[in-house]
């Protein structure tokens, strides 16, 4: 019974890993995708442009948005990349202990050649999920920094002197 429930969850675990393999390397492209992003409107915020205060371009363009809609917009904005970064070290765990089992399994009968590719598969895997997680939580802690400032210049303009 009990060789049988152990069966069965390492079956069940070893299913997941190319999924596991697929949403990091998604991850890890979607970092580098809102890196990019997140350097051109730093340029566009540098330069001035409208376009590189999103929040400021909204209520320009939508005089109705209060504050409050404004914030839940910003919030919207980062929810993706703070799940990024909350999500790839957790991907990059499973797919670094996925691997291990096959790995001691092939340590048990003297493979090391397969050791040392489920070792290198997970090993791999946690190095760019633990990348992409900090680009994004760069871009996080960036991007909310300039939400609140933004924020705070319109609820400054609100204001009646």
């Amino acid at each position: 019974m009990h060789t049988t429930i152990d069966g069965a969850l390492y079956g069940t675990s070893q299913l997941f890993l190319v999924p596991v393999l697929l949403g990091i390397a998604v991850l890890f492209a979607y970092a580098f995708y809102a890196l990019g992003a997140c350097l051109v409107q730093a340029a566009q915020r540098h330069r001035g442009r409208g376009a590189g205060f999103e929040l400021q371009q909204a209520r320009a363009t939508q005089p109705a948005l209060d504050l409050a809609a404004l914030e839940l917009m910003a919030l919207r904005r980062l929810e993706f990349v703070r799940i990024s970064t909350r999500v790839a070290p957790m991907l990059g765990l499973v797919a670094t202990m996925i691997p291990m089992g096959p790995a001691l399994n092939a340590l048990a009968e003297g493979q090391i050649a397969e050791v040392s590719r489920g070792l290198t598969m997970a090993f791999s895997a946690v190095i760019l999920a633990l990348i992409a997680s900090a680009i994004t939580y760069a871009i996080a802690q960036v991007r909310r920094r300039w939400y609140a400032s933004d924020l705070l210049a319109l609820q400054a303009a609100e204001v009646p002197a």
